[in-house]
């Protein structure tokens, strides 16, 4: 308490303290710049078990051991991009579940942080029966839920909503040869592969075929796409990215195309042509009706990898039963509750049996 009366006079508040930290803040810097505290939000979805904590961890640089999402979390980071500056601040938002959570999208993505948010999907690599499913509902949930605060933001922020959108469409240069071919999604969006060193393992056509259409669809949504796995090095790579998104840093220009390796790919450095047609024969492309680039690729990915039925994706186990979220008290209570309904089960069943009807 000494200490606080040496730098501030005893009839500073708390209130007056904020707003003297706030103008320090505003004020110019040494080279005549304004300091401004960025402001970020990133929301984690894909695959149930597919490694998305771990990957937020890392990017946090926190040495903790990765514990089952349940529903939806959060957690922030903070960096200062020079010594003495305030720190920036990044919101991170994990969803769990895999795609049985889908209505809880929209809690993290509102108008008020819309132009600071974006999208990382993570995609299990050794799982590609459940990829473009994975991939499919999220992205689509999401997508429908960003476009409905557009088209509310085009009425009350016209100018806004113009910004978020022709930002998207930045991502590739006018004058790149793909602009009007694809269609980018409508906020920041990286597609991170996991669990590589299990997917290295495929045969290597399985491998092509997984990869080119991860290739096609970032390249489609105006995404980066990277390949990751417990790999400090590959885990650097997605941080790249990642950090990016969050805390401004440079953007990384380094490209890694090469199918037999982790792919690499940020926004905008991808091509069509690079890419190649879909993976299959000009006879089975002829006899695939796809109304749209992105439908086509659907079809023949499926071919080769037959998506799970919507059964098989949902998460059946009751987190009420996980050990992780054991509490004494509610479980004791849960239990006496449980008993009392099975016995009301039972008497309203035997009630029901002595009930006499009458026949006519």
């Amino acid at each position: 308490m000494t200490l606080l009366l040496l730098f501030f006079p005893i009839s500073d508040t708390l209130w007056d303290l904020a707003i003297a930290e706030v103008e320090k803040r505003e004020s110019p810097d040494d080279d005549g710049k304004r300091l401004e505290v960025w402001e970020k939000s990133i929301l984690f979805m894909g695959n149930k078990n597919g490694g998305k904590t771990t990957i937020i961890l890392r990017c946090l640089e926190r040495e903790e051991i990765p514990k089952p999402t349940l529903a939806l979390e959060y957690t922030f980071g903070r960096r200062a991009r020079r010594h003495n500056t305030p720190k920036d601040i990044a919101h991170f938002w994990e969803l769990g579940g895999g795609t049985s959570l889908l209505e809880l999208i929209r809690i993290p993505i509102t108008s008020n942080n819309i132009r600071s948010f974006a999208v990382v999907l993570v995609l299990d690599l050794s799982k590609p029966n459940e990829l473009w499913t994975t991939m499919e509902k999220l992205l689509q949930v999401t997508r429908n839920h960003v476009n409905k605060i557009l088209t509310k933001l085009e009425k009350t922020n016209p100018e806004v909503a113009t910004e978020i959108k022709q930002r998207m469409r930045n991502n590739l240069q006018r004058d790149h040869p793909d602009y009007e071919l694809v269609d980018p999604f409508p906020i920041p969006l990286v597609i991170i592969g996991s669990k590589y060193d299990i997917f290295h393992e495929f045969d290597s056509e399985m491998r092509k075929i997984i990869s080119k259409t991860l290739r096609f669809v970032s390249h489609y949504y105006g995404a980066s796409l990277v390949f990751t796995s417990k790999s400090e090095a590959l885990l650097l790579k997605a941080r790249v990215l990642i950090n990016h998104l969050a805390f401004g840093y440079d953007k990384s220009k380094s490209v890694s195309v090469d199918h037999g390796k982790p792919l690499f790919i940020p926004a905008g450095l991808d091509s069509l042509s690079q890419i190649g047609p879909p993976p299959a024969s000009e006879s089975d492309i002829g006899k695939m009706c796809a109304n749209t680039p992105l439908e086509l690729w659907k079809k023949v990915f499926e071919k080769t990898f037959p998506p799970k039925s919507s059964c098989d994706l949902q998460d059946t186990k009751d987190p009420a039963q996980d050990l992780q979220y054991a509490e004494y008290e509610v479980d004791v209570m849960r239990a006496q509750k449980n008993q009392e309904l099975e016995q009301y089960k039972r008497n309203a069943s035997k009630s029901w049996k002595e009930m006499d009807f009458d026949s006519d």
